[in-house]
């Protein structure tokens, strides 16, 4: 019998040594996690010029190569601030926040539009807890060449089909001047120029900084972007978890790089236009 009850203790104890180390497990921040990982995991898609493959080291897009692009060296020179390693998880954009808040990826950080809402109607910055803002970018329509006249202003695309990227603010859009019915949403940006291309749809809503790396070049020689339509400014941000200690870490060696002018040099190197809310706290002379 005292056997019987020495086992019992000792299972009860072991039982209880798991729930308190998984209890201490859970109480850690995200920066502690992170840090007692070695790594900070970055959900990001495919685009350039924030995160692209290149074969050749001439910055152009291919589809093998190293990874490169502004947001994949910058979040390289912030864990190097951080004393971890980065690592790049390709996610399906409209899966974003059910990989953040599962754990699978630690921050999303790939042209993410931070002042903007989601098809639900909530702001982002409800879901997410984002970082200071670092780029400028705009929304932009893409029509083939020869259809280019036809559109004028928001009004002209009224009742055409469309596409742009599942859960995007481009597929917001799009769905605000059509019909929802008439928007597809598709897995990448890239997606959306075979699909304005081949005529399965009259436009495709997208980042402007990548449209103007992919339109009117190569395979897409035959698109353009409508100038005459202009989307509300837009700003990208690093999305962290909710209550997350982890966007407080970013954004201190965002300011360090940005006072050792790193940040410029890349925003130079690939040609775009840092935030002047980010500007405005460099303080290096």
């Amino acid at each position: 019998m005292k056997k019987i009850i020495s086992v019992i203790m000792a299972i009860l104890m072991i039982a209880t040594l798991s729930l308190s180390f998984t209890s201490c497990s859970n109480d850690k921040s995200d920066w502690e996690k992170v840090e007692e990982n070695g790594k900070l995991v970055c959900g990001i898609t495919i685009y350039a010029p924030m995160n692209y493959y290149d074969a050749n080291g001439d910055l152009e897009a291919d589809i093998t190569g190293d990874l490169v692009g502004f947001d994949t060296e910058l979040a390289k020179l912030v864990g190097e601030k951080l004393g971890v390693d980065v690592e790049f998880k390709v996610i399906e954009w409209g899966n974003k926040y059910i990989e953040l808040n599962s754990g699978s990826i630690d921050c999303i950080w790939n042209g993410f539009t931070s002042n903007s809402k989601d098809d639900d109607g909530i702001e982002r910055s409800e879901k997410v807890d984002f970082t200071y803002a670092y780029l400028d970018n705009a929304q932009c329509v893409v029509v083939k060449k020869s259809d280019l006249s036809k559109y004028t202003s928001s009004a002209s695309l009224s009742g055409k089909k469309a596409t742009a990227e599942a859960g995007s603010a481009g597929e917001s859009y799009a769905k605000s001047v059509t019909s929802a019915d008439k928007v597809s949403g598709v897995e990448s940006q890239m997606n959306t120029f075979i699909q304005v291309k081949t005529g399965a749809v009259d436009f495709a809503v997208v980042d402007v900084l990548l449209a103007e790396e992919i339109v009117g070049k190569g395979t897409y020689s035959d698109l353009a972007i409508v100038s005459a339509i202009e989307i509300d400014k837009e700003v990208y941000s690093i999305g962290c978890r909710k209550d997350s200690d982890l966007d407080e870490k970013i954004n201190e060696a965002l300011v360090e790089l940005l006072n050792e002018g790193k940040i410029e040099e890349l925003a130079e190197k690939y040609d775009v236009h840092i935030t002047s809310s980010l500007m405005e706290k460099k303080t290096a002379k």
